[in-house]
């Protein structure tokens, strides 16, 4: 099998070169970089590749709703039992 050869932009060379070394790694945000060094200077050069690769949605982790109707103690205006009481200040 023959290695795919990337060319990038040598920032110190000022010019397309070939990139040595070069490793395919995902980043951070999920997009797929070819990393190496500039075989004439040594310099860390980075090719960003194609688009991100979404994520496979994991059915296991979906939520569904079992209630949608408002409950009816937050539209009256009577406090609940998991609100927290309010303290009269006194004067100091």
């Amino acid at each position: 099998m023959e290695a795919i050869m990337h060319e990038g932009y040598c920032v110190k060379c000022k010019a397309k070169k070939p990139i040595g070394e070069a490793t395919e790694e995902t980043m951070k945000n999920g997009r797929k970089a070819v990393k190496g060094k500039c075989q004439t200077c040594g310099a860390v050069m980075v090719k960003i590749l194609g688009g991100k690769v979404p994520p496979a949605p994991d059915a296991s982790k979906l939520e569904i709703p079992t209630s949608t109707a408002p409950s009816s103690s937050a539209s009256s205006g009577v406090a609940s039992a998991t609100a927290a009481p309010s303290v009269p200040l006194s004067p100091v």
